[in-house]
């Protein structure tokens, strides 16, 4: 199968196209496993993480999973570059890519950010997060790590909780799972839901109490307070009462269901530590399988070769 160039969205890929992925991603695990975790699949070649916004694991599982292949990284800062002065985003990528750069891996506030330098630059581009858009490979992630439990999406039932509206990673994770047969639900204050989300095919509860029994996976989402005007819910305490994954909660859900989160966590607001921390949990497993599921997406757009 010959992968498109760029990797901006979860939405217009098939079902192989995503299991292409998850595969990869197995093998990798492999090579993490390994005394020396390290392949020179991508010896000689540059990527570039350009990130506008703030982020921890996943411009970090970049820079590993470069690193992994043996490929070159070079990561960028906003408040130490020229766009501080002024440069816009395709003058400083197209720099960037006169200085011979393969990959640029950007997340950027602006929906459609990764596709706009996609469609511009030669070197291949992976979106990891347009503002509330998508954030493609933590969805893939996610898929990989429910694989792992489940074997197959057929049937698999997935409520995803909590901030609906800004969630990057529930879009991509709801076009994902759609495409691959699962059936997935959401639940959430009236406020955090988007206009019209039923069109994506996923059923609409704001009753958690009353359906978290019926699940195989709960993901959780952060409350994303610095994307939200004041007044989408009446205090964090009463959300964490009607909506936070408690160890209540956690009793009432089927034996064998997991819980994901894709981070941060605000532990006390719709995780408890007690519930994050179970064996239930899979947290832990989600970003553990992001550096090979990134080694996966790096190695596939960059054309590696295994030697």
């Amino acid at each position: 199968m010959n992968p498109k160039k760029d990797l901006v969205g979860i939405e217009k890929l098939t079902a192989p196209e995503i299991c292409q992925y998850l595969d990869l991603a197995d093998n990798f695990l492999e090579v993490l496993a390994r005394p020396i975790p390290i392949v020179p699949a991508l010896r000689g070649k540059t990527i570039l993480t350009l990130f506008f916004e703030a982020s921890t694991r996943t411009q970090i599982s970049f820079s590993i999973a470069a690193k992994r292949l043996s490929a070159d990284i070079v990561n960028f800062s906003q408040t130490a570059s020229s766009v501080k002065k002024g440069e816009t985003l395709l003058d400083t990528a197209r720099n960037i890519e006169a200085m011979k750069v393969d990959g640029v891996v950007i997340r950027h506030s602006a929906p459609g950010s990764a596709l706009f330098l996609g469609q511009r630059l030669e070197a291949f581009v992976v979106n990891a997060g347009d503002g509330a858009h998508e954030h493609p490979t933590q969805a893939l992630l996610d898929f990989m790590t429910m694989r792992q439990h489940f074997k197959s999406f057929d049937k698999l039932r997935v409520l995803i909780i909590g901030d609906i509206t800004h969630s990057r990673v529930a879009r991509s994770n709801i076009f994902g799972l759609r495409t691959l047969g699962a059936r997935v639900a959401i639940c959430a204050p009236p406020t955090l839901i988007p206009l019209e989300i039923d069109r994506l095919g996923v059923e609409v509860f704001y009753d958690l109490d009353g359906i978290i029994g019926e699940y195989d996976v709960v993901m959780a989402l952060r409350i994303q307070l610095e994307r939200q005007q004041a007044g989408l819910f009446p205090s964090v305490r009463e959300y964490r009462a009607c909506y936070g994954l408690t160890a209540e909660r956690l009793r009432r859900m089927k034996p064998r269901s997991i819980i994901m989160h894709p981070g941060p966590t605000n532990r006390g607001v719709e995780i408890d530590p007690e519930v994050a921390d179970s064996t239930r949990s899979v947290i832990l497993e989600q970003v553990k399988n992001g550096v090979a599921l990134r080694m996966a997406v790096l190695f596939i757009h960059a054309g590696g070769k295994i030697e």
